[in-house]
């Protein structure tokens, strides 16, 4: 079987880590007699510094021709002056919604061996597994009218606006049903539907769902609980869904339960399961170069590729093994490292994966 990747490695520490990616990639193909056909893009900087544009009409071509999509991250201070609508994290907002990746998939696992390096105590986080399903395409994020004008006061003023409308919710809510389905059957939908009337709708269209999944238990917290619900007790949730800001800020909190955002991979997918793949962290300019960021969340969003995009689910069941593994081996990325643990880099760590692939 050959499968057709866009590789979009981005800014910062994205050039390392998807390069270790794509050799864990390479490896379990050649395992399992596959093959990967690559494409390679330019997204957020450098893709302003290339072409003038956070997103090229031709990097977005090659991901309308593909099978997946593999990112790095993008953006850095290097371009922070520039106007907010030029900004590399526009490249971001705009093939999001020209793919139509509605469906944010944010796994938030603790693997065994990193319970200690969670700032909560083990036996809070221990065994921790839930998933956060974030709409992507609509919400504050994408809402008009916005922007910063002046008032009839005579003073800057900004504003965004929140809005969502029925199809929206209705497919960010099948989509996470249908997680739930796969996983224990709980789904609890998180809104703010005490103060704002957008949330109100989300709450009422997620309970007419529930006509449609019988079998899944339907609940629903504000998201202000939700976030301390999530750091008192984790381990109630199996997959939450909420709107595009919640769910970026939830997801992030989720993310240190593990131990690391640098563990933590996500799917951002459309309709038809055609997705593109990313870490959950950011560039790390404070860290390029060093070859000291971890892999493990790039290479972990290569089996959620496998498994969600191209029908490899064994592919990805291995190759989170080979991850285990290289715990197992006591091989730690700075951010993951602990006393009686070996340091190593980032291409260490993803060798240390592709052996792991091999026994």
């Amino acid at each position: 079987m050959s499968h057709k990747i866009l590789l979009i490695p981005g800014d910062g520490i994205g050039p390392e880590i998807v390069n270790e990616a794509q050799k864990v990639l390479d490896s379990v193909a050649k395992l399992n007699g596959g093959a990967i056909e690559y494409t390679y893009g330019l997204l957020g900087g450098c893709s302003i510094d290339a072409t003038g544009v956070p997103l090229h009409e031709e990097t977005l071509a090659k991901a309308q021709d593909s099978d997946a999509i593999l990112l790095g991250a993008v953006g850095g201070p290097k371009w922070d002056n520039l106007e907010h609508s030029a900004k590399p994290e526009q490249g971001l907002l705009q093939i999001r919604s020209a793919l139509e990746l509605f469906s944010n998939l944010r796994p938030a696992i603790l693997f065994p061996q990193l319970a200690e390096a969670s700032s909560l105590k083990s036996e809070v986080v221990s065994g921790l597994d839930i998933l956060i399903v974030r709409e992507l395409t609509g919400g504050i994020y994408f809402g008009q009218p916005r922007g910063i004008h002046i008032n009839d006061a005579g003073e800057r003023e900004g504003f965004n606006t929140y809005r969502y409308c029925e199809s929206e919710i209705k497919r960010i809510g099948r989509s996470a049903f249908e997680m739930a389905r796969k996983r224990d059957n709980r789904l609890c939908s998180v809104d703010k539907a005490n103060v704002l009337e957008a949330t109100v709708l989300w709450r009422e269209v997620m309970r007419s769902l529930t006509a449609e999944y019988p079998d899944v238990e339907l609940t629903h917290m504000y998201v202000d609980n939700a976030a301390m619900q999530l750091v008192r007790d984790p381990k109630q949730f199996d997959v939450l869904v909420t709107g595009n800001m919640f769910g970026d800020i939830l997801s992030d909190c989720a993310a240190m339960l593990t131990g690391s955002i640098g563990m933590l991979p996500s799917a951002s997918l459309d309709k038809n399961g055609h997705g593109m793949y990313e870490p959950v962290h950011g560039t790390a300019p404070d860290i390029v170069g060093q070859g000291i960021a971890n892999p493990l969340a790039t290479i972990l969003s290569v089996a959620m590729m496998l498994r969600y995009s191209l029908n490899e689910p064994t592919w990805a069941d291995q190759i989170e093994v080979a991850v285990s593994s290289a715990l197992d081996q006591g091989l730690r990325t700075a951010d993951i490292y602990s006393a009686g643990t070996t340091k190593v880099s980032t291409p260490k760590m993803g060798a240390a994966v592709v052996s792991a692939l091999s026994q």
